[in-house]
């Protein structure tokens, strides 16, 4: 008898123990903020050779780096393109991101120029408006030519003709707001926390941001071919700067963007805001972020899609529009419904204290 109850209590603990297993398996996607890291080149494609250093391991090591920190974090995972000196095709490493259902892609490489030009640059996809990022991206996207039966696979995309990049912009238009706001995070911090030169966030015709379907950035952190900033990032202190600079931009991007830790503070919201009920925070203003970019627009409705009271701010050299100004953060939530609704899916909640950006999480933390 003994041995027949001691049986039945392995077994239910056998049990109990599975179904805890798979319950935790089944929540876990719906917990994780997932990054796509991208370390450009590898194989038989080294990248860009300045100085006698190679792109595809320093792009590599600045990847491994990045993602190590990010897993520490807790509640993100982490997927490589590559972790390992292989070749992928760039449609390849398009393609791990969006069938993983990634939150972001982020592709680090390495510049080089024929003189010594320095300095840091972030690129979202776009039509390029310069020869120079023109060049940058065809150098980027010449990796093609190494792969077979290219012109199948990227539907006679020529990386050379200038005909073949027009209506790219239109690829990632969803994602371009959120795109941009990684990409100012990178270059701020680039800038303020290690003093690299700020050569911009830029637009260019990627084929690897192209084919991603998600917020996603192209960053060239610096050039090999400049006699100072080469040994730099071949340097392992180097490399650590780099990465906990992309690292600390993106957490700051989902804390940003009400990701993750914020979808409960919203359910919250939404809960006590029965009732007109409202959640005013003192000293800050909400504001949603309907676009971004270079040209500027009138603040009409007839430009926002019959949205009104618009308002526009010339932020690090670009055009930002934001709709709604509030203290009241319950009302914020509602406007933003509104925008969503009124073809602004994509938009997202800024906070503001006197008059500078602070992350929603920091607004939602003040008294």
């Amino acid at each position: 008898m003994r041995t027949n109850l001691l049986k039945l209590f392995v077994f239910f603990f056998i049990f109990l123990t599975s179904f805890q297993s798979l319950l935790a398996f089944n929540d876990k996607p719906r917990d994780r903020f997932v990054v796509v890291l991208d370390a450009g080149h590898g194989g038989k494609d080294p990248g860009n050779m300045g100085n006698g250093f190679k792109e595809k391991d320093i792009a590599l090591n600045i990847i491994l780096k990045i993602g190590k920190a990010l897993e520490r974090k807790g509640g993100v995972e982490v997927i490589y393109t590559r972790d390992s000196d292989v070749f992928i095709p760039l449609d390849q490493r398009a393609k791990i991101a969006n069938e993983a259902n990634a939150d972001l892609f982020v592709s680090v490489h390495c510049n080089s120029h024929n003189s010594q030009a320095y300095g840091t640059e972030t690129f979202v996809l776009g039509l390029h408006k310069t020869q120079e990022n023109f060049e940058v991206a065809k150098k980027e996207n010449s990796v093609i030519f190494l792969e077979e039966d290219y012109e199948v696979t990227y539907d006679g995309f020529n990386p050379n003709s200038p005909e073949s990049y027009i209506g790219m912009a239109l690829m990632q238009e969803e994602y371009l707001n959120q795109s941009i706001l990684l990409a100012d995070f990178v270059q701020k911090n680039f800038t303020n926390d290690l003093k690299r030169k700020n050569r911009g966030v830029k637009q260019a015709g990627f084929v690897v941001l192209k084919m991603a379907v998600m917020p996603s950035v192209l960053i060239e952190t610096g050039f090999l071919t400049n006699n100072h900033e080469g040994p730099y990032l071949n340097s392992t202190s180097g490399q650590n700067k780099m990465a906990a600079a992309i690292v600390e931009a993106i957490d700051k991007y989902a804390n940003s963007i009400n990701l993750s830790s914020l979808e409960d503070i919203g359910v919250e919201v939404s809960v006590n805001s029965t009732n007109n009920q409202s959640q005013v925070y003192k000293d800050i203003t909400f504001k949603i972020q309907l676009a971004a970019g270079s040209k500027r627009l009138e603040t009409k409705s007839y430009n926002f899609k019959g949205l009104q009271n618009v308002e526009r701010s010339r932020e690090d050299g670009l055009y930002k529009y934001y709709y709604g100004a509030t203290s009241d953060y319950a009302k914020i939530t509602e406007l933003h419904s509104e925008a969503k609704r009124n073809g602004y899916p994509s938009s997202y909640i800024v906070a503001f204290k006197d008059g500078s950006k602070i992350t929603v999480n920091e607004a939602l933390k003040t008294e």
